[in-house]
């Protein structure tokens, strides 16, 4: 009986004078995921009210999880529409509805009525009344419960009449794009898929940088990637993946600087490489997977030196006061744990110090990296001439 979708959102709702701006990113990020999906769709805003109308031989369960994956969205309602224009019609549309959805239920109701069409005769407060009335006559079985009811039966009066019972919950957050884009350090592992997820859901669109070190690690962990960053394409649109070749940058900090420093000088150089690609793509910050005191390269100290390798853009850290089980059951709502357990080690596992420093002195890491001078320079040049860049899409 139903084509249309009721797309509720949260924090939209407060924009003031700028929600219609969030509103258009909102529909266009709704038509992206809905572009390769069967059937047709038209999006339609309405006095703060965003609906979806299907047609042609559409799916209900792929366009609900299509919708699922709309940042911004915080409830799908499917929504029964009639062309109602006084009320005994639209109390016979709203039996109809019963007998539809509700056949033999002995659920508790309300009735909310909003009146938005003033041209209906009776008030809202009227209206709700009625309806309750004539649903217990036509379902005893049914019973009122005002305050805590099993079923909530939202009814619209607009130009049409529209009657919905049922929300799908959505993502919530903001639509992407309405944040600015920033750049992510994403490794085969769970926790940088997730922190990606997290600053998209605020409206930042998503680039990335992974950090390959062949023959030490395989095409396989470099296709792993790829597939991370499908898992947050699907939430955030396109991603731009710039696949960097670190391995002769790793093998010189391995050949002169101390081994319990090799870990942190090493992520030192990643930031400088992610601050060099937000730059070219106007990015406006660095994501990172860390949390505090996860591992040696993520106490308080190892997170200030790392910083301090990045000279203009701030590093966001979602994760940053999560545990692991946290970060997990994130990872499998989102859909990319699966992925990220698969045994395929990044860079990061194949250089690690058997006794890395936890408590590094900025001082000290920056003596060490002297060493490097007349060796790096190059390197870094290299490879960042021959990074390869793959448009990632869900």
């Amino acid at each position: 009986m139903y084509h249309t979708f009721l797309i509720k959102y949260g924090e939209i709702g407060i924009k003031g004078k700028n929600r219609h701006v969030f509103e258009d990113a909102l529909a266009k990020q709704i038509r992206l995921a809905l572009a390769k999906k069967d059937g047709s769709f038209s999006i339609r805003k309405e006095r703060g009210r965003v609906y979806v109308e299907c047609s042609g031989e559409w799916n209900e369960e792929e366009t609900v999880e299509a919708l699922q994956h709309v940042f911004g969205i915080v409830g799908i309602c499917p929504v029964y529409t009639f062309e109602t224009t006084d009320y005994e019609a639209l109390e016979r549309d709203m039996l109809k509805y019963i007998d539809e959805e509700y056949a033999s239920s002995s659920e508790t109701f309300k009735v909310k009525v909003r009146r938005v069409n003033k041209n209906f005769p009776l008030t809202s407060m009227e209206i709700a009344a009625k309806l309750g009335e004539a649903i217990l006559q036509h379902q005893p079985s049914m019973h009122v419960d005002v305050h805590n009811p099993d079923v909530l039966f939202d009814i619209e009066i607009r130009d049409r009449v529209y009657i919905y019972s049922k929300v799908i919950p959505g993502p919530g957050g903001m639509p992407v794009g309405t944040n600015g884009n920033a750049m992510l350090c994403l490794s085969g592992g769970i926790d940088s898929p997730v922190a990606g997820w997290m600053i998209a859901k605020r409206g930042v669109g998503i680039d990335a940088v992974y950090f390959h070190a062949p023959p030490y690690t395989s095409e396989r962990a470099k296709e792993k990637v790829v597939d991370l960053a499908k898992c947050i394409a699907a939430y955030a649109g396109t991603v731009r993946l710039h696949i960097v070749n670190f391995t002769d940058i790793q093998l010189a900090i391995y050949d002169n600087c101390p081994h319990e420093e090799l870990t942190i000088i090493m992520r030192r150089y990643m930031m400088r490489i992610a601050e060099h690609f937000a730059h070219e793509r106007g990015d406006l910050g660095i994501i990172t997977g860390e949390s505090i005191g996860q591992v040696a390269s993520q106490t308080m100290q190892s997170l200030l030196v790392t910083d301090s390798a990045v000279k203009t853009l701030p590093v966001y850290r979602p994760l940053i006061g999560m545990d692991k089980s946290e970060i997990v059951e994130l990872a499998e709502k989102i859909g990319s744990y699966e992925t990220s357990i698969l045994p395929y080690e990044d860079c990061c596992t194949i250089f690690v110090a058997k006794h890395p420093v936890t408590k590094p002195d900025l001082g000290v890491i920056e003596r060490s990296e002297q060493k490097l001078n007349g060796i790096i320079e190059e390197l870094m040049d290299r490879a960042l001439r021959t990074t390869e860049i793959i448009r990632v899409n869900a």
